[in-house]
């Protein structure tokens, strides 16, 4: 073979390999996500012999978890913790499952955990609320306040912030804002603040007194810039009980806050029923855009949200519905979808359940589309095919068009619930909440309730 033509074979050699390799035949991140069939890889309980419940779960920068709740116990997994009262627990564990460490927080009073998200610089934020004005809690208003707690990636505290006045007032969810702030969500009793709580807004004298006739939860933002420092403070609501579980930012930089409400009068405009699914648009400085209620005449409880790939939201939790929004129920409370665009238009609804008591607590979205939910079921029938006590944790996963496409109850013949769940980085379901059980799908109890720790594969 001469020079040239060896040079052409290369040259052409080459071109092959580049077309070959070229981006359009490489694997999307829905072709290259796998499908999670539903296994139980992995059940773990922890705890001590007191009351010990996780509530929240996110994956650590290393792809362990980091597992967040609230304990009483001072022996098992917390031996050499001191006092009755109720603290923060965060456990971080490893993907099979072991305690890698764990560390409370607290005062001599009792602290409620909310939830844990992760922070750009690699720490997290923990929310709930606290009575406490010693130990790690800097201060407090008045019986029950908004604690948060910022700590690095290995569970030091770097800051906390409490907010409240003299009644109940109970943070749900905190999470880092593109602006290197910070944004709280969950609810207050008005009537406790005499009307304040809108600081960021110029009060009139009939807004005063419009205050004062609110009731015992209002829907409660408080916006905080980087170093934790109050922004602006709004609530949102009526005369009777409104509580917000869930917030996010939205693609404008404004805010949306997400829960349930019994109003029928102020902020509430179109109430539906007994309790209903609640919406508050906000703009990035708390100004309310609109409001929206979703739900029929019975008790309808939203408990999350999420904003879908598609820039839409839906909320999760339970309805006793059959009529209004709710076109399809199953039997005494269902697991209820409501998707809905910026405007809160709905686009669909769906309930999922059997003829008992069901329920989803959050939801998140797989690169693939799909959403996994999790919640608690004492069904056997109906979209559920077993029970194995008088409550299970229960874990589904629906399509983009919330379809079910599969979907497992874990549990012994206690009472087990799951309070979140999510999709891990190798494409596992990591899901977490608490056990009082001891047989079946869970393999001990240290007494009383336990941390539940649930790994789907």
């Amino acid at each position: 073979m001469s020079p040239k033509t060896k040079v052409f074979s290369l040259l052409l050699s080459f071109s092959f390999l580049l077309f070959s390799c070229g981006k359009d035949d490489s694997p999307t991140p829905e072709e290259e996500e796998e499908e999670i069939l539903g296994t139980l890889e992995t059940v773990k309980t922890y705890g001590g012999s007191g009351i010990d419940e996780a509530i929240s779960v996110v994956e650590a920068a290393d792809g362990n978890y980091m597992v967040f709740g609230t304990t009483r116990s001072m022996d098992g997994d917390l031996a050499g913790r001191s006092g009755n009262d109720s603290d923060y627990w965060l456990l971080k564990v490893s993907k099979t499952g072991e305690i890698i460490w764990n560390k409370t927080y607290g005062g001599t009073d009792d602290e409620s955990a909310s939830r844990i998200t992760a922070t750009n610089d690699g720490g997290y934020l923990l929310s709930g609320y606290t009575t406490s004005n010693d130990g790690d809690v800097s201060g407090n208003e008045g019986f029950q306040d908004y604690w948060i707690v910022k700590i690095n990636a290995s569970g030091n505290i770097q800051w906390d912030k409490n907010f409240g006045f003299a009644g109940s007032d109970q943070a749900y969810k905190a999470f880092q804002t593109s602006d290197g702030g910070y944004f709280i969500t969950g609810f207050f009793d008005v009537s406790a603040s005499g009307g304040a709580g809108n600081d960021a807004h110029t009060q009139t004298g009939n807004e005063f007194q419009r205050g004062t006739l609110h009731g015992v939860g209002e829907f409660w933002g408080i916006k905080l810039d980087a170093n934790g420092s109050k922004q602006w403070r709004r609530y949102f609501g009526g005369s009777n009980n409104d509580r917000s579980y869930d917030a996010h930012e939205t693609a404008d930089g404004g805010f949306l806050m997400t829960g349930t409400s019994e109003s029928i009068d102020f902020d509430k405009t179109d109430p539906k029923g007994s309790y209903d699914y609640w919406v508050v648009r906000l703009t990035s400085t708390g100004e309310l855009v609109w409001t929206k209620s979703f739900g029929g005449a019975e008790i309808d409880n939203s408990y999350a949200s999420i904003i879908a790939n598609d820039g839409n939201y839906i909320m999760v939790g339970d309805s006793r519905s059959a009529d209004q929004d709710v076109t399809d129920p199953r039997g005494n409370a269902d697991a209820w979808l409501v998707k809905f665009d910026d405007n809160g238009n709905k686009i669909w609804q769906k309930s999922f359940g059997g003829s008992q008591f069901d329920t989803a607590h959050s939801i998140v979205q797989r690169n693939n589309g799909d959403f996994i939910l999790s919640g608690h079921s004492r069904s056997n029938d109906g979209d559920l095919q077993s029970n194995n006590g008088y409550n299970d944790a229960w874990i589904f996963v629906v399509d983009a068009n919330a379809n079910l496409k599969f979907q497992k109850s874990v549990g012994g013949s206690g009472l087990d619930f799951v309070s979140e769940a999510i999709e891990t980085s190798d494409n596992k379901i990591i899901a977490v909440g608490n056990s009082e059980s001891n047989d079946l799908d869970i393999p001990t109890n240290r007494g009383s309730k336990d941390f539940l720790f649930i790994k789907i594969k």
